[in-house]
């Protein structure tokens, strides 16, 4: 049974392993939450022959307390709300308006560094595979889950090496299906499951679009 993954892409590569049957048709996207997960999604995409893309979620910190999450802003612009938080702390419009804007321009910033001027994937009736290179409390792939869904997309597949057992049971009440290699009752830190758990650079992240792309051209 596996402990520890070597690498992101060892983990992508075993990851795939249980989403064949998700290879080689063309309802597919796979998306990679960035930056850790995007070594981690390239070899999932490959495996499956299925166009990949990154997908940038910003959570929508309450001014003062960046810590508490209000909502999310994610790829398309869309957003996201945290209802508990909003109500409970009476957080008025324009202050969700005025954090969001300058999130956008943010994850704007990011999806340029990352694909420069290539537009996002349409994922309206598709089925897309979402992945990251593990999950501890699962916020930004809920976030990325609920801003999915508002985009359309058909069927929406969480993946990830390593997900924390409480997040795991979690997130397949949002997702309609999660695929995991290990769901750890005792998770520690997604580092934790990594022997190489250096950091994945924007470079990185720009190169591995740019040869997805040329296998997968992105339709204007």
């Amino acid at each position: 049974m596996k402990t520890q993954f070597f690498n992101r892409t060892e983990a992508g590569l075993i990851l795939a392993e249980n989403l064949g049957s998700y290879a080689s048709r063309d309802d597919v996207l796979v998306l990679a939450l960035p930056r850790g997960g995007v070594p981690v999604a390239a070899e999932v995409a490959k495996r499956l022959n299925a166009p990949f893309d990154v997908f940038v979620v910003r959570k929508l910190g309450l001014p003062g307390h960046a810590e508490l999450a209000m909502g999310a802003i994610a790829t398309g612009g869309v957003r996201v709300f945290n209802g508990e938080v909003v109500n409970a702390m009476r957080i008025p419009d324009e202050v969700i308006d005025a954090v969001s804007a300058e999130e956008l321009v943010e994850l704007q910033r990011r999806e340029k560094a990352y694909r420069t001027d290539r537009p996002p994937l349409d994922v309206e009736g598709k089925t897309v595979i979402v992945v990251d290179d593990g999950v501890a409390t699962g916020s930004t792939m809920l976030a990325a889950v609920s801003a999915l869904r508002q985009l359309y997309a058909a069927r929406i597949v969480v993946a990830a090496p390593v997900i924390a057992a409480p997040t795991y049971h979690e997130i397949q009440s949002k997702a309609d299906e999660v695929v995991a290699v290990m769901i750890p009752e005792h998770f520690y830190a997604v580092g934790f499951w990594y022997k190489d758990f250096s950091q994945t650079t924007d470079h990185e992240v720009r190169e591995l679009l740019t040869q997805a792309a040329r296998g997968h051209p992105v339709e204007a």
